[in-house]
């Protein structure tokens, strides 16, 4: 009899063991970002010295990238990871897997996209020139010669003065890791000139004591766009067209830009 009871226990005990191995199973093969588990977590990486689009205040990160892909992720049942650095190494990160996706102020272009896979767009910028409050000598490109233009390092602003320094006769393209020591340099007289998006400068201008103005014409009409790693991510990619299509339709996208931008 004692026999028979320790068989039935040890029979119980294995199927109940392979019950919960039934359910581990399960669970490890979930379905990603469906939100009925609170949903995956991407890792996200950013630039936090780029307002208004990333910067911290009150030891919290927000600006327009920041609301932006919270409220896609809301919309999409998935969580997020903020992971700061400097702009230059976000695109290193993404293709050492470091990153799942990327936003950052961060232009469409040809180069890049031969590396990540880009987001529709969700913002229109444009370079513009920025000098010294008290500069009056330069107006356009065409005034760049013998001059320093500060850039930040990685971005299309670096590549156009690199790209015209031999057309406009530009003297040195200085570059920088953050966009306030870019400022700097321009405010201090270190630099002629500098280059940076439209809206970043001047939002910077508008809510610091830079002594900083822009001047001319936008000198492109670039578009800003979320990144994820080229060919390896398109269901997430989807995830985020998805969402960011849907914040547009319902009226929070709006909500976000004018929260940080006049119009």
């Amino acid at each position: 009899m004692k026999k028979i009871k320790i068989l039935s226990f040890l029979m119980a005990m294995m199927l109940a063991l392979a019950a919960c191995g039934s359910d581990d199973a399960a669970n490890s093969g979930g379905d990603e970002g469906s939100g009925e588990d609170g949903g995956t977590t991407y890792t996200v990486g950013t630039d936090t010295t780029y307002p208004p689009f990333e910067f911290e205040e009150g030891g919290k990160y927000k600006g327009i990238d920041i609301d932006i892909i919270n409220a896609i992720a809301e919309e999409e049942g998935f969580k997020i990871e903020l992971k700061p650095m400097d702009f230059g190494g976000i695109i290193p990160a993404i293709l050492a897997d470091q990153l799942d996706v990327a936003i950052a102020g961060m232009s469409i272009t040809d180069d890049r996209k031969e590396k990540v896979d880009f987001s529709d767009p969700y913002f229109d910028a444009g370079l513009t020139l920025v000098v010294s409050e008290d500069n009056n000598d330069i107006t356009s490109v065409d005034d760049l010669e013998g001059k320093v233009v500060a850039v930040k390092n990685g971005t299309t602003g670096a590549d156009y003065a690199e790209k015209m320094k031999e057309e406009a006769g530009i003297k040195e393209v200085r570059q920088f890791n953050d966009s306030p020591s870019m400022f700097q340099e321009v405010a201090n007289g270190n630099a002629d000139v500098l280059i940076e998006d439209y809206p970043v400068i001047a939002y910077a201008i508008k809510t610091s004591n830079l002594d900083l103005k822009t001047v001319g014409d936008r000198l492109n009409g670039d578009q800003y766009g979320i990144a994820v790693k080229k060919g390896e991510n398109q269901e997430l990619l989807e995830k985020i067209n998805s969402g960011l299509q849907k914040i547009k339709d319902n009226g929070k996208y709006d909500e976000i830009l004018n929260r940080y931008l006049e119009e």
